[in-house]
């Protein structure tokens, strides 16, 4: 139950039907009336500014709008125990004993539930797509992450999410990453040197990839590249695609779709789609200027099909061609993003990597043509990984040749301190990672702290001969200590943290908020061990309403961690 919604509601509709006692003739149904959680020295359930915005709208004062509208509220709802005014016309409201145990009741009875807001829509969420031509490095890691948090997110809160994974397994990328295995594979059956150039994949994994294919060829051809290629092509793939697939597995993820690029190149769907778009009028044949930057006697103007990507607010058309007459990556992507309009979801949503920015408003644009505009298209760009060891930059070995890949994180660190950690910053700022914070059993490590925090409460459970698996209920007017009363709020927040990190796609506000829980709960334990009076235990017994607030945090904490992905040990 989202009780800031619930009485935001409530609210509206009462100052609606009420207007003439308020003496007021504009209503504002925007977002700018908000139910929020006050801060905590003000020791109150809910705030809102609802008079303040309705003084601005009518021209009143707003003091005096506040002093009509408590009276109103006073008067009409019973879930109220009282309201104060405070600073320029905020309403501090206290929620009723009865309302408050009816509340916990609901939350005991629906505890895995909690927090989500019954979401129905369908969702793509489109994240790693990295090129199969070498395995993940620690740039993937944290987009990877990103999305499926994002997915376990959306699910929790009532969405209908597929994840998915488009493999660029077409281009001349992927011609010289089959002849780099080719070599490889002749390197190892003939003892010939790897001859490397620019063009080609010299990282160890090559060779890994081709010592696997000659495990279950044992007798492959590797005279003549050419007949060699489709088949090798196709081996090459699926031990990259393998080795990929191995590292997210580690990381703990599993995508429910992988699309090939070259299977729709296969089945022409890019000139089924540049058809529909030229019949919308939304593709040209016509001249592109220089790129920016470039010198115009380096640049051949060739005529050639063209997307009308300005059209839809992006600073320039778009070339579907390539000085050959080839389709552009640009081409084959729009081509894919039809494939998922064609799919009926709601809202798409592609994580990438920050090396994508620019490419954001181009494909968007596609989205907007190919839909009509009645799907959304959201880009979430991830923004680097810093790795830190003793303050230092810290440099890992590098098989994959000039990149530092999963495989050696999970080397160094575990899977739960990586998922936890790639989300401890907003996806579009830098991350630094810490190696050594990640190992501390101190506030400073955030993940430490959350963990604890759980395996606390199952102690003091074990410690009473209880567990936390069984049936709680509240039956009776619920007293508090002021510890209790904080714990009760950022309780009765966790909906509203769901529904904002949902709606602005911000897994990261989870991770702010099970720290700050967690901070609350050792900070109470702590002033336990300093004061009787806040001793959770007292001759092996303790009051229920001190059980149940310990339930429902740790409720709270275990919805909050599996949407992260991450254990919860009930010792440490």
């Amino acid at each position: 139950m989202n009780i800031f919604n619930f009485f935001s509601n409530k609210i509206k509709k009462s100052i609606i039907e009420h207007k003439e006692v308020l003496d007021i003739e504009k209503i504002d149904n925007s977002l700018s009336i908000q139910i929020e959680s006050p801060p905590i020295e003000f020791n109150s359930d809910l705030s809102t500014n609802i008079a303040m915005v309705l003084g601005k709208l009518n021209k009143k004062n707003p003091k005096k709008l506040a002093v009509s509208i408590k009276k109103l509220l006073e008067s009409k709802f019973k879930d109220f125990k009282s309201i104060e005014i405070a600073g320029s016309g905020f309403l501090n409201i206290n929620l009723s004993d009865s309302f408050l145990m009816n509340f916990v009741n609901l939350v005991l009875k629906d505890q895995d539930k909690y927090g989500s807001n019954k979401l129905k829509k369908k969702y793509n969420i489109e994240f790693v797509s990295a090129n199969p031509t070498g395995p993940l490095h620690v740039g993937h890691c944290r987009g990877a992450i990103y999305g499926d948090v994002l997915a376990n997110l959306i699910k929790f809160n009532g969405g209908n999410v597929v994840k998915e994974y488009y493999i660029n397994d077409y281009g001349s990328q992927i011609f010289n990453f089959t002849k780099s295995v080719y070599l490889r594979l002749r390197e190892i059956k003939f003892n010939e040197t790897f001859i490397n150039n620019q063009n080609l994949y010299p990282g160890e994994y090559i060779k890994d990839i081709a010592s696997e294919i000659l495990k279950e060829n044992s007798d492959m051809d590797v005279d003549d590249f050419e007949k060699s290629f489709e088949n090798l092509k196709k081996l090459s793939l699926d031990g990259s695609m393998k080795l990929i697939k191995r590292d997210l597995k580690n990381l703990g993820i599993i995508h429910d779709n992988f699309i090939s690029e070259n299977d729709l190149v296969k089945k022409k769907l890019i000139t089924k789609v540049i058809k529909k778009l030229e019949k919308a009028k939304y593709v040209k044949l016509g001249y592109l200027q220089p790129p920016k930057g470039e010198e115009k006697k380096d640049w051949k103007k060739i005529k050639r099909l063209i997307f009308k990507s300005s059209i839809f607010g992006d600073d320039s058309d778009r070339a579907l061609q390539k000085n050959d007459g080839s389709w552009t990556y640009f081409a084959n992507d729009v081509a894919y993003h039809s494939n998922k309009v064609d799919r009926k979801f709601d809202i798409l949503i592609n994580i990438l990597g920050a090396d994508h920015i620019g490419y954001i408003k181009r494909i968007t644009s596609a989205v907007d043509a190919l839909s009509n505009k009645k799907v959304n298209l959201y880009c979430k760009v991830c923004q680097l990984v810093k790795l830190y060891k003793d303050g230092k930059p810290f440099k890992m070995s590098k098989r994959a040749g000039e990149f530092i890949t999963v495989s050696d994180l999970l080397k160094e660190v575990n899977k739960d301190s990586i998922r936890f950690m790639m989300l401890n910053r907003n996806n579009d700022v830098e991350l630094d990672f810490d190696f050594n914070k990640v190992i501390e059993k101190t506030k400073e490590n955030p993940i430490y702290y959350v963990q604890y925090c759980y395996a606390r409460i199952c102690s003091i459970y074990r410690s009473l001969g209880k567990s936390l698996d069984e049936n709680h209920s509240l039956n009776k007017k619920i007293e508090l200590n002021d510890y209790e009363n904080k714990l009760l709020r950022k309780v009765v927040n966790w909906p509203k943290i769901i529904e904002s990190s949902v709606n602005k796609y911000e897994p990261h506000r989870i991770i702010y908020y099970l720290y700050d829980l967690a901070t609350l709960f050792h900070g109470y334990w702590s002033k336990g061990n300093e004061n009787k009076k806040y001793r959770l235990i007292i001759d092996g017994k303790i009051k229920n309403e001190s059980l149940i607030i310990l339930k429902l945090v740790s409720i709270v904490i275990k919805n909050g961690m599996d949407i992260i992905g991450v254990s919860l040990p009930q010792k440490m």
